[in-house]
C-alpha cells in the first residue's frame, strides 16, 4: 500500500491515499488505535456512530499502536470504531481578514461574525528563524505603560515574562499594552482562561479600538488539552505571518502556565514519566521551541509577552524557573502593591529588562537607575520611616528618597485607560528623580 500511495502522489491531480485503522482502547483523554500507519503530529478522523466524525492528532506511538488525542469531546467514540489517517497536519488561515476577529484554539471563528475573508494557509508548527538571520534589537517598543517604558524599557523583538499571582491586575496590564503599544498588530492568546473573563477582557479591558488591530485566540479551561496546547502554537504562527510581511507585532500569551498544564496532561496520558511537579520531559523541550519562534527576523519583529501564573506567589516554581532562563527579562507583579491599591502593581526592584541598555538613550538610563536607587533605599527602611523611628538627617540617601517618594509613586501609578507617550514618560521620569 505504501508503494501505491507513493505512486498516486506522483500523479498530478490524484487524491492522496488514506489508511483506516480500528480503535482498540479509550482511556481518559487518550484513544489507542491499531493498523494506522501515521506519524506523530498527523491528523486522523474518528468515526462516531450517529454523530459527526471527530478530528484527533497522533501524540505517541507504542509499537503498532497509535496514541491519539482528540480535538473535541470523546462522547460517542467506541472500541472497534474506524480511524482514518488524513496524511496531513494542522494548519491555520492567516491574513488581514483575521484582524478584529476571535478564533478558537484551532483557528475557527467563534465571534459570530461569519467566515473569514481571503486567507493564506500556513503550518502551525514551524522552525524558529536561524540565529544568524535575526536582525539585532536596536529600537524601543513603546507600550504606553510608564513603569515599563521608563524603567523596564522593551525593544522591538524582545521576549519578556509577566510573573504574577491571581488577582493582581495582570489582564488589565496586558490589555493596556495591546491597546496602547505602537505595534502594528496585536495577537492575543487566552489559554485556559475562565469563560466569564474572556468577554470582559475583549469588551472592557481591550475595547473596540484595541480589538480593531488585534487577533484573539481563545481556548478556555474546559476545552480539550490538545486545543489549549495548540492555541499557543497557532497564535505564534499567526504572529509570524504578520512579521513575515514586515509588520511590528505584539504577541501576548496568557498564560504559559496553563499551556504547561496542557503539556502535562498530554504527556502523562501518552505515557511520559513525570518529573518536577508532574511536568513531563516534553514540556521542557517544547517551551524553547515555542519561545524561540518569537523575536526579530529579516523582515519584521514579534515582541512577545508571556504570563506566568505563580503557584502561591512562588516565583521559583518549575514553569517560572524555565521561562526566566528563556526570556529577555521579566516583570513581576506584586500582591502587596495590589493590596495597597497601587496599579499597575509592578515590583520594579524585582523586575528587569535585559535589553534596556541597548534601546534607551543615556539620559533615560541614568534617570531610571536613579529611580531604582531611591526606591531601593526607601524600601529597605520603609518600616522605620512609617513608625516614625527614623531621624531625618541620619542618612542623606534616605532623606533624598523620602523627599521624592510621592513623585516616584505618582510616576509608577497609572490609570490604565490613559496610555503615556514616550516623551511624556521621559519627562515624568526626569521630574520624579530631580
Amino acid at each position: 500500500m505504501s508503494r501505491l500511495a507513493q505512486a498516486l502522489a506522483r500523479v498530478p491531480g490524484s487524491a492522496r491515499a488514506s489508511y483506516c485503522g480500528r480503535i482498540q482502547r479509550v482511556a481518559g483523554v487518550l484513544v489507542e488505535a491499531s493498523g494506522l500507519p501515521a506519524a506523530v503530529g498527523d491528523l486522523c478522523r474518528l468515526e462516531r456512530p450517529g454523530d459527526r466524525p471527530l478530528l484527533a492528532e497522533v501524540v505517541g506511538l507504542h509499537g503498532d499502536v497509535a496514541c491519539l488525542m482528540p480535538y473535541g469531546d470523546l462522547q460517542g467514540v467506541c472500541a472497534g470504531g474506524a480511524v482514518t489517517a488524513l496524511n496531513r497536519r494542522l494548519d491555520v488561515a492567516t491574513g488581514d481578514s483575521l484582524l478584529g476577529r476571535v478564533l478558537d484554539g484551532f483557528g475557527k471563528p467563534t465571534d459570530g461574525k461569519g467566515p473569514l475573508g481571503p486567507t493564506v494557509s500556513m503550518p502551525v508548527h514551524r522552525d524558529a528563524p536561524p540565529p544568524l538571520t535575526r536582525a539585532p534589537i536596536e529600537k524601543m517598543l513603546v507600550t504606553g505603560v510608564r513603569a515599563i517604558d521608563g524603567c523596564l524599557t522593551l525593544g522591538r523583538g524582545q521576549r519578556i515574562g509577566i510573573f504574577a499571582g491571581s488577582g493582581v491586575g495582570k489582564s488589565t496590564l496586558l490589555a493596556e499594552v495591546a491597546r496602547g503599544s505602537e505595534a502594528d498588530v496585536s495577537v492575543i492568546a487566552l489559554i485556559g482562561e475562565r469563560g466569564r473573563e474572556v468577554k470582559a477582557f475583549i469588551e472592557e479591558a481591550l475595547g473596540e479600538e484595541g480589538l480593531r488591530r488585534s487577533v484573539i485566540i481563545v481556548s478556555t479551561s474546559d476545552r480539550p488539552p490538545l486545543e489549549r496546547y495548540k492555541a499557543a502554537f497557532l497564535a505564534t504562527a499567526i504572529a509570524e505571518s504578520f512579521r513575515d510581511r514586515g509588520r511590528q507585532v505584539v504577541l501576548v500569551m496568557d498564560s504559559i502556565t496553563r499551556f504547561a498544564a496542557a503539556c502535562r496532561e498530554i504527556g502523562l496520558a501518552a505515557g511520559e514519566p513525570p518529573t518536577v511537579k508532574g511536568y513531563p520531559p516534553s514540556f521542557f523541550a517544547t517551551a524553547p521551541k515555542l519561545v524561540e519562534r518569537a523575536g526579530t527576523a529579516s523582515t519584521g519583529a514579534i515582541t512577545a509577552m508571556y504570563t506566568v501564573l505563580l503557584d502561591g506567589d512562588d516565583i521559583d516554581d518549575p514553569v517560572g524557573d524555565t521561562m526566566r532562563g528563556l526570556l529577555d527579562g521579566h516583570v513581576v507583579l506584586s500582591r502587596k502593591l495590589a493590596n495597597r491599591g497601587h496599579f499597575p502593581a509592578i515590583d520594579l526592584l524585582g523586575s528587569v529588562s535585559r535589553l534596556m541598555s541597548r534601546v534607551a538613550d543615556p539620559a533615560h538610563r541614568q534617570n531610571a537607575q536613579r529611580l531604582r536607587e531611591l526606591l531601593s533605599v526607601f524600601e529597605e527602611n520603609r518600616d522605620l520611616v512609617q513608625i516614625g523611628a527614623y531621624k531625618p538627617g541620619t542618612n542623606p540617601k534616605l532623606d533624598a528618597a523620602i523627599a521624592r517618594m510621592d513623585r516616584i509613586e505618582a510616576f509608577l501609578r497609572q490609570d490604565m485607560s490613559s496610555p503615556s507617550s514616550l516623551a511624556q514618560t521621559q519627562a515624568a521620569l526626569a521630574a520624579a528623580v530631580s
